[in-house]
């Protein structure tokens, strides 16, 4: 039986995962679903996108764009009426819109995908856990990860938390049909999630029959399929998380676990996720370095032109100002030629010159 009340939850959009650019990447996985139903809207893939707007398949002319405001309303409320809505004590006419009506162009500026964060855990998490999803969903949302979670309660519902309040975009993928959101006391988070810009997102159709021990297993593969990366902070040894990160060792993806108390029930999965080879979280940079990864400028070379003796300085100066030919450096700095064989032979063997032939030299 459906719980949805809001007016952001009046009705679900209808998606065959190749038909978004965050959705796509789900056609790689062992087990594509066939349909994803959602609420509210998928984020879009970076902040160059060039964003195609059309209304019942026509291409909006300049004169149409000052309406885009009213339609991207109308998006965000997800009316559902079979041609329009009204709003607003005008009674603007609203075109219903589905999820192609507005959709990030792939033949326009090439865009920067926006690097996905999958955080899963345990239900019953402790303090510790706690602090470090909500600290590492924060972090990452800020500098603009979209943060993938399973709405749970613990650590999957923190995460939402964390992101909502860096002011960035969460996705929770349920375990139950798209119209019965559980657990039933997120309803006010999902508000949320949908309110900011996220998507509640399920494969499984409103009011179809599902078997709940098997139908949160199978939503895990999508959690990770979406994600770049996938931080379990705390998890027992039995805990649906490690299906989550079965699933990502499948697909590819880099999984993270947080080392812990190996007395404490709620790390012993992520301790042994550690020992099979997952990588140890120790800070949040260990993660946000891969999600965002530091631009490597390039180093300018700088010659010293200081030896370890002044024949060997005198030499190096000839050289950086271009004059490479073994007689005029001679000419130039005074040295004997025993001095000038000597002390260029010491610079080639310490990788400071090479011998170009001809009695001419470079510097390295």
């Amino acid at each position: 039986m459906s719980i949805l009340f809001s007016q952001n939850l009046s009705s679900h959009n209808e998606i065959a995962p190749q038909e978004t650019n965050f959705t796509e990447v789900l056609c790689s996985i062992a087990v594509v679903p066939k349909k994803l139903y959602f609420y509210g809207e998928m984020p879009e893939n970076g902040s160059k996108s060039v964003v195609k707007n059309t209304t019942y398949g026509r291409k909006i002319n300049e004169a149409e764009r000052a309406k885009n405001d009213d339609l991207e309303v109308a998006k965000r409320l997800n009316f559902d009426d079979k041609n329009s809505h009204e709003t607003g004590s005008e009674g603007t006419k609203m075109p219903k819109l589905c999820q192609n009506d507005i959709k990030t162009s792939k033949n326009g500026l090439e865009m920067e995908k926006s690097p996905v964060l999958a955080i899963v855990g345990t239900r019953k998490p402790t303090k510790y856990g706690e602090k470090i999803a909500y600290e590492l969903a924060y972090e990452a949302a800020k500098r603009g990860a979209v943060v993938v979670s399973g709405l749970a309660y613990g650590i999957d519902s923190i995460a939402h938390r964390g992101a909502l309040d860096a002011g960035g975009v969460t996705v929770a993928v349920l375990g139950t049909p798209i119209d019965q959101i559980y657990p039933r006391v997120h309803l006010g988070l999902v508000e949320k999630i949908v309110e900011t810009g996220g998507c509640i997102m399920s494969e499984i159709a409103p009011g179809e029959e599902f078997w709940p021990k098997t139908s949160f297993l199978q939503r895990n593969r999508l959690i990770s399929g979406l994600a770049d990366v996938v931080v379990i902070p705390e998890a027992a040894e039995r805990s649906g998380s490690l299906n989550t990160a079965a699933h990502a060792l499948e697909q590819g993806k880099e999984i993270f676990a947080v080392p812990g108390d190996i007395l404490r029930p709620q790390s012993r999965g992520c301790n042994r996720l550690i020992r099979q080879g997952a990588m140890p979280y120790l800070e949040a940079s260990d993660v946000l370095d891969l999600l965002f990864p530091p631009e490597k400028k390039p180093k300018k070379q700088q010659v010293s032109l200081i030896g370890d003796t002044d024949a060997e300085t005198a030499i190096l100066a000839a050289l950086m100002v271009g004059v490479d030919n073994g007689e005029e450096i001679l000419e130039r700095t005074g040295l004997s030629a025993a001095e000038f064989g000597r002390n260029v032979t010491m610079l080639e063997i310490k990788g400071r010159v090479r011998g170009l032939g001809m009695n001419r030299w470079g510097l390295r």
